[in-house]
């Protein structure tokens, strides 16, 4: 683990994820205190990057819940293979032996692993409950054991805890609220988008075939388009695509027709860009050139 908050923002940049101070202290007190990290913020603001970045910076072995509606525990946590339990009933009432049937039929072997319990057993693990507020509501009481003991009790079996604790990250899109229960297990962030200076620290690492002034010009011109009243903003990873499409044009600086021809990589609802397109997106050109 990390030292410190300098550690833990240079383990992160490694990974190519620039942080700001906030966000490296919080990370770090997540790993230093062993508690889980509830990250929450607009789609795109890279939630879901730090868990793969953790994971393939401490190394450990990612594990991701991808929650949706309708999730439950089978899914979720773990869920018994019936049927090898009713093969192992045939064969033991085919010996003979229905005593011991009836003892270890819900053995450990008969179990399947999902990822939370996955990520409990075996190697060191980061789990990534990622997007919770698509879940249900109840579903998150499913969750309130893991978060804070580690572990998942099977009713048949008993009690499974983690031998080494995974490092947990939690994210949120904020579709809904999430329970004050889940809340209080957390230590909490809220990754909003980035300013320019970071903006374009991201760029440089996660697009380096990007020239420094097409670069400027495209991050001058999100930080513009943010302001607008749009019904989906571009995240990080849109201005990440957005530079690399440009680049892969051979385009040297920005255009207002490259801009046009190119807006469905930026934006992705059709209003958005035909609000966005013509006048306004040569208005903002010109604006970013300048301020580049």
């Amino acid at each position: 683990m990390p030292a410190d908050v300098a550690a833990t923002a240079g383990l992160l940049a490694a990974g190519g994820y620039v942080a700001d101070t906030a966000l490296a202290t919080t990370v770090h007190l997540a790993l230093r205190m062993g508690r889980p990290l509830f990250l929450e913020g607009e789609p795109g603001t890279g939630k879901t990057e730090i868990a793969k970045v953790l994971a393939a910076q401490l190394p450990r072995h990612l594990v991701r819940l991808q929650c949706y509606d309708g999730l439950d525990l089978s899914a979720a946590a773990y869920e018994w293979n019936h049927a090898r339990q009713l093969m192992a009933i045939r064969l033991a009432e085919a010996a003979g032996n229905v005593a011991d049937v009836e003892r270890s039929i819900y053995d450990r072997r008969f179990l399947e692993a999902r990822p939370l319990l996955q990520a409990l057993e075996g190697e060191p693990a980061v789990l990534l409950i990622d997007e919770l507020d698509r879940a249900d509501e109840p579903f998150e009481a499913f969750l309130l054991e893991v978060l804070a003991d580690f572990q998942i009790t099977v009713p048949e079996l008993g009690t499974l805890k983690a031998a080494t604790p995974p490092v947990v990250i939690i994210t949120s899109n904020r579709t809904r609220e999430v329970h004050d229960a889940i809340r209080r297990r957390c230590l909490y962030h809220w990754v909003d988008y980035p300013d320019a200076a970071r903006e374009k620290a991201i760029l440089k690492l996660r697009a380096p075939g990007v020239s420094e002034k097409l670069s400027a010009q495209v991050v001058a011109f999100v930080q513009r388009l943010r302001g607008g009243d749009y019904f989906k903003l571009p995240g990080v990873a849109e201005t990440i695509d957005w530079a690399n499409a440009l680049a892969a044009l051979d385009a040297t600086e920005l255009e207002p027709a490259s801009v046009d021809a190119t807006l469905g990589v930026l934006l992705k609802y059709q209003d958005d860009i035909a609000k966005l397109k013509g006048e306004e997106a040569a208005r903002l050109v010109t604006e970013a050139r300048d301020a580049a």
